[in-house]
């Protein structure tokens, strides 16, 4: 019968150690300082305007297609529907930009004390 307790140490280079705390940093909570909060909250003001604006000039270019569409390929009966679709899709896609600058607006104003707090206390 055997007694002794056998144990077996292990020790990791310096290399190995780098890589274990790279490891490691990817599942720690990411801990944000005040500069990359305020990067953030003013980045985030033209986020909302920009996709409320993309898809409203998306839609409106589809709809300015199937005027186009309407008039080149199908021109008998279609010709003046055609136009009209068009001109309803370049309206569509005419406000898209005052949608973006309005939604902007908007989000700055809602979202204007608390930059303004970050930065008193960044500038302090």
């Amino acid at each position: 019968m055997h007694n002794e307790k056998e144990s077996f140490n292990f020790t990791y280079s310096a290399k190995e150690q780098d890589e274990v705390k790279k490891i490691r940093q990817k599942y720690l909570p990411i801990e944000e300082d005040k500069m990359q909060q305020l990067r953030r909250l003013d980045q985030s003001v033209t986020q909302k305007g920009t996709i409320m604006s993309i898809i409203i000039g998306v839609i409106g270019s589809l709809v300015l297609g199937i005027g186009m569409c309407c008039v080149m390929v199908w021109a008998g009966v279609w010709f003046i529907p055609g136009i009209l679709t068009g001109l309803i899709g370049m309206g569509i896609v005419a406000v898209a930009y005052p949608v973006y600058h309005s939604v902007t607006r908007k989000e700055r104003e809602k979202i204007a004390p608390e930059i303004i707090r970050l930065t008193d206390e960044l500038m302090k």
